[in-house]
C-alpha cells in the first residue's frame, strides 16, 4: 500500500515549492560591507576577495547608488585612514575617512541604512582593537575612544552604530555617549558574540588591520564556547543593544540559532571574508556552482535564525533575488 502522506507532492514544481517554502531570503535583509579609502577615483582590488575593492569616497557614492537600486537594506563602512598611530586617532576624528564618507553619502541622497563599524584596529599602528598598556589592550581606557568614535559617526549621519571591538562594557558606554549628545534614537548593533576566528584573514588584507604582535584571543571569544556567547548577548542586551550579532556565521550556525531562540530579539550574522573567499576560490576552480552555493549559504544562515545578514555577496544575491 502506498503511504497516505507523500511529501514529494509539494516538491513537484518551482511554484509549488515556492508556495510552501518555510524560510525566505530578501535583499531587504542584506547589509553590504564596504571599504573606504582616501583619494579620488581609487578602486583598489582586494586580491583575496574577488569582486571587492577599497573605494575612494567618490566611487563609494556611485557604488552605493547601484546597491540601493538593488534593494539592499544598507552598507556597513570600514575605513582605511591616511595614517595610523598607537591611539587610533583617525578612528574618532571628525574629519576621518568614515565621517567624510557618511556625510558624502547623505549629501548624495542615499537612503539605505548607513552602518558605521566601531573599532580601533583599522586605525591603530599596532593593529589591535584598543589602547595598549603592558602589551595588552586596556579595556576601560578603550571605552572612551569607542564612545567618541560612535558620537562622531552619529553626527556625520550614521543610522546605526555597530561596535565590533569586544571590549567589556562598551555597549553601555556608547549608549550613554550617544544619549548625552542627542542620539537616543540611534540603534546599536552589537557584535555580541564575535569569535577569535581564522576566517577573518582576507578582511585583514582589505582593512589593513592585521595585529602587529600577538593575536586577539584575549578579547575575542574562544571558538569552543557556546554558553559564553549567551552570556555575552545577555550582557549587551542589558546594556542597551538593539540588535545582536554573531560573527562568523557558518561555523557558528548553532550559536545563531541559540541566540535567536533564547532571546527572541533581532539577530544579525556576519558571513565573513573567509567564508566569501572560499566560495569564490572553489568557483574559480570549477568545483562548485557559485550562484547556487552562495544562495544556499545565505539561506542556511537565515534558516538558523538570522534576521539580518552582513555579506560580501549582497549585491550579487540581490540581483538574483530581484529576478526570481
Amino acid at each position: 500500500m502506498f503511504p497516505i502522506e507523500r511529501p514529494r507532492r509539494l516538491r513537484s514544481s518551482e511554484r509549488m515549492r515556492a508556495m510552501v517554502r518555510e524560510t525566505r531570503l530578501s535583499a531587504a535583509q542584506l547589509i553590504y560591507p564596504m571599504f573606504v579609502c582616501p583619494g579620488s577615483n581609487v578602486r583598489t582590488p582586494i586580491s583575496s576577495m574577488p569582486g571587492c575593492f577599497q573605494l575612494s569616497i567618490d566611487l563609494l557614492v556611485e557604488e552605493c547608488r547601484k546597491i540601493e537600486d538593488l534593494g539592499v537594506a544598507g552598507v556597513i563602512l570600514f575605513g582605511i585612514p591616511e595614517s595610523k598611530d598607537p591611539e587610533g586617532t583617525a578612528g574618532y576624528a571628525e574629519d576621518g575617512i568614515v565621517p567624510k564618507a557618511l556625510r558624502a553619502l547623505k549629501e548624495a541622497g542615499i537612503t539605505m541604512l548607513l552602518w558605521a563599524d566601531v573599532c580601533m584596529c583599522e586605525y591603530t599602528s599596532h593593529g589591535h582593537c584598543g589602547i595598549i598598556h603592558d602589551n595588552d589592550v586596556d579595556n576601560d581606557a578603550t571605552l572612551e575612544l569607542l564612545t567618541r568614535a560612535s558620537v562622531v559617526y552619529a553626527k556625520a549621519g550614521a543610522d546605526i552604530i555597530a561596535p565590533s571591538d569586544m571590549m567589556d562594557g562598551r555597549v553601555a558606554a556608547i549608549r550613554d555617549g550617544l544619549d548625552a549628545e542627542g542620539f537616543a534614537n540611534t540603534p546599536i548593533v552589537s557584535y555580541a558574540a564575535k569569535y577569535a576566528s581564522a576566517y577573518y584573514g582576507p578582511f585583514r588584507e582589505a582593512a589593513e588591520s592585521a595585529p602587529q604582535f600577538g593575536d586577539r584571543r584575549s578579547y575575542q571569544m574562544d571558538p569552543a564556547n557556546a554558553e559564553e556567547a549567551l552570556r555575552e548577548v545577555a550582557l549587551d542586551l542589558e546594556e542597551g543593544a538593539d540588535i545582536v550579532m554573531v560573527k562568523p556565521a557558518l561555523p557558528y550556525l548553532d550559536i545563531i540559532h541559540r541566540v535567536k531562540t533564547t532571546f527572541q530579539v533581532p539577530v544579525a550574522a556576519y558571513n565573513v571574508s573567509g567564508e566569501y573567499s572560499m566560495i569564490c576560490a572553489a568557483s574559480e576552480k570549477g568545483w562548485i556552482d557559485k550562484e547556487r552555493v552562495m544562495m544556499e549559504t545565505l539561506l542556511g544562515i537565515r534558516r538558523a535564525g538570522a534576521d539580518i545578514i552582513l555579506t560580501y555577496f549582497a549585491p550579487e544575491a540581490a540581483r538574483i533575488l530581484g529576478r526570481d
